[in-house]
Parts: C-alpha cells; structure tokens; sequence
C-alpha cells in the first residue's frame, strides 16, 4: 500500500479543514448511548484547532437513505462532541446548501463547525461528483479520520478526496498502522477468534486470515456450519448448509488450526430452559446459542499463549441473558492477554466494556466491517483515495 499522507505534515494554519470523521454512535432517547466513537475523534480534531485551522466536522448517523429523517440528526451528536472537546461546536441544519457555505465562510481559526447528516443527501451513497464539489466548497483542504466509513466509496470519503489537498486523520492512520501489521508481521502465536451469526459473513477473511494465523477460534452461529461440514446434527441451531463444503474444505486444507466450541448451551428457545452438552448431543428440538464454561477455559488458555490476538464478534447470542457469558468470558480472556490485543465489531466493544475490561485492550478498532476488509486483503476506498491507489 501506497504510504497515506498524514495530517501531521498538512499545512492548515489559516485554512478552513473538511474534516470527516466517523461519529456514527447509537442514540437512545434522542441522546448520545455511546460516546466511544466522539472519543477516538478528538486527537485529530485538536490537532487541527491547535495548528489554527478552522474545522467543518462532517458525518453520517444511521441509515436515513439520502432523506431528512429528524430521528438521525447530528444536533445531539455535536453537543456531545462540544462537552467533550471543553470547546464551542456550533451545529449547522444544513449539509452543503446555502447555510453551511455562510456558516463556513464566517469561521475564524480555531472555531468549529458540525454539518448536518451527511446521508440526509441522496447523492452522499452514490459517490456523487456533484454532492463532493458542494462539499468541498466549504473548505480549504481535506483530511478523513472515518476509519469506520473507508470502506465505502461515498461522496465525503472518496470523490471529495480528489478535489481538496489531503490527509488522514491520526485515528485512520493508527488503525490502518495496526491492521495492515497483523497481516504482514504479526506477533506469533497469532491467535484469531471469530463469533458472529453467519459464515457467509465472514468468509473472506476466513480466506485471508486461516494462512496467516496460528490458531483460529470460532464461536457463535457460525460455528455450528462448521459442525455441521463435520456431521453432526445441530438440531433448530442457526446454520447454513449452502456453506457447509466450504467449511469442510476450509477443514481440511489447514488441519489443526481451526478449534471448534468444545461445548454448548443449548436451549429450545431464547427464552430457555438451558443446559450444556457436547456438540454430539444437540437434541432435535435444541438451538446452539452460546458456547459453555469448558470451551471458554480452552480459549482462554490458547489466547493466554499468543503473542498477538485479534477478536471480532460475539460467541453465543449476546444481547440474551444468560446467553452472554460465552463472550463475556472471552473479553475477560483477550483483555487478560498478555500479548498485543485487538478487538473490533460494535458486540466485541461492548462485551468487553461490559465486562469493565475494554481499557486494557491495546487497540479497539472503531470500524467492524471496514477492519475485516482490511483483513481480507480489499481495498477500502476510503483509504486509497487519500493516495495515488485511489
């Protein structure tokens, strides 16, 4: 990959900045639930006021398809961003018309300005030329620190790339420092724990990943295609029989590297009763819904081993009580790691926040799907429009 040019070496003093930042967070009640995402935005957005730059904060929030939607509007996202910043935020409703171009043109250095919802323009998802040109009129130069939002060709991350001097912010570089390390040089035993509900999610960086790691741990529904790619029935469970022969010959092509769940908690429905089995004695009328004590105490010793962990996604049905404490018991397990840890994925995240342990991950990547792109070897957009790649 072609080096990204870094926010560090941008000459902003004087200048207005379109920073795009990735401050997608959940909302409940009409204000910020989570506020992880407006923390990992700060370095960069100080950097630029303290370097005397004028700052025109832009973002998405949720998925109004390119209509105004009042229930994903940025106006509590950048109060909440100004209470943590200790600094004014004026919010403008306005995306790239008349009001944000006055509201930018009249910032003095060091003022900052947040836009409303980028995705409240239809053009903003199609990649719009149009939309890219008004969004770069609101500024002098360009700088992206939406690490979450790379890996998808949009208007604010990659047409407007090409129409502004640029750079990327210190959060897009660190995440893009640390995943592009796990793939070419990671820190060995390299240890991988993948959760989530489908293989066909997730197997292209089951591609990508199985010849570089060490150990790959499954968990969560799709563990049970595996089982299944080895014969055994898996009652009600969540499985996927189109992907089973890929399963089986993802098997056998790296035998002894792929670990399976040793044992499961099963129950006829999310609402119980629960018990554990075996794999091999998943009753008919069972649902696999999260992985047992035993197999928690298996991981756990594999991830205490690794020189470098990497972990995406729940192991068992984590929003359901009890159905948690499989992923609870791997939070506590990579945050105990003694090795380099990496998590991402919004469950990963919140399991381990739950879990009071999320600080003594030594990366928590703000991007789920762009962080498995990376890993599949793609390339995200975002980051090669700040290049010549892109």
């Amino acid at each position: 990959m072609t080096p990204l040019p870094s926010v560090r070496d941008l000459p902003v003093k004087g200048r207005r900045v379109f920073l795009r930042s990735d401050l997608n967070v959940p909302m409940k009640d009409g204000r910020v639930a989570d506020d992880a995402r407006i923390l990992a935005s700060l370095p960069t957005l100080r950097l630029l006021v303290e370097r005397g730059a004028s700052v025109v904060v832009a973002s998405h929030l949720g998925r109004p398809r390119g209509q105004r939607d009042d229930r994903f509007s940025l106006a509590p996202v950048a109060e909440r961003l100004a209470q943590l910043a200790q600094r004014p935020v004026e919010f403008v409703d306005d995306v790239a018309g008349e009001a944000a171009h006055q509201r930018a043109g009249a910032l003095a250095p060091g003022e900052v300005l947040m836009l409303q919802n980028l995705r409240f323009e239809p053009g903003e998802e199609r990649d719009d030329p149009d939309l890219a040109r008004r969004l770069a009129s609101l500024a002098d130069v360009y700088v992206n620190d939406a690490f979450g939002a790379a890996h998808r060709a949009h208007a604010s991350t990659h047409a407007l790339a090409r129409l502004l001097p640029h750079a990327a912010g210190l959060l897009l570089l660190e995440e893009v420092r640390v995943l592009t390390g796990l793939l070419e040089n990671p820190q060995r035993p390299f240890v991988c724990i993948l959760g989530g509900a489908k293989v066909s999610d997730k197997l292209p960086v089951l591609r990508s990943l199985l010849p570089r790691v060490d150990r790959l741990l499954l968990g969560g529904g799709m563990a049970n295609t595996f089982f299944l790619a080895r014969g055994l029935a898996m009652g009600q469970s969540l499985v996927e029989p189109p992907q089973v022969p890929e399963a089986r010959a993802l098997l056998e092509a790296y035998p002894g590297r792929v670990e399976l769940p040793v044992d499961l908690v099963v129950a006829p429905s999310p609402e119980g009763p629960a018990r554990t089995v075996a794999p091999d004695a998943v009753g008919e009328q069972d649902r696999a819904l999260d992985v047992g004590g035993a197999t928690v105490d298996a991981y756990a010793r594999i991830i205490a081993g690794a020189g470098c962990v990497f972990w995406n996604g729940p192991v068992g049905m984590f929003e359901k009580p009890p159905f948690d404490q499989g992923t609870l018991g791997i939070a506590r397990a990579v945050a105990e790691a003694p090795g380099f840890t990496v998590a991402g994925g919004g469950d990963s995240l919140a399991a381990l926040d739950r879990a009071g342990v999320l600080h003594q991950i030594d990366h928590a990547s703000t991007g789920g799907g762009a962080s498995l792109e990376l890993l599949e070897g793609r390339t995200l957009p975002g980051v090669a429009a700040l290049t010549d790649d892109g």
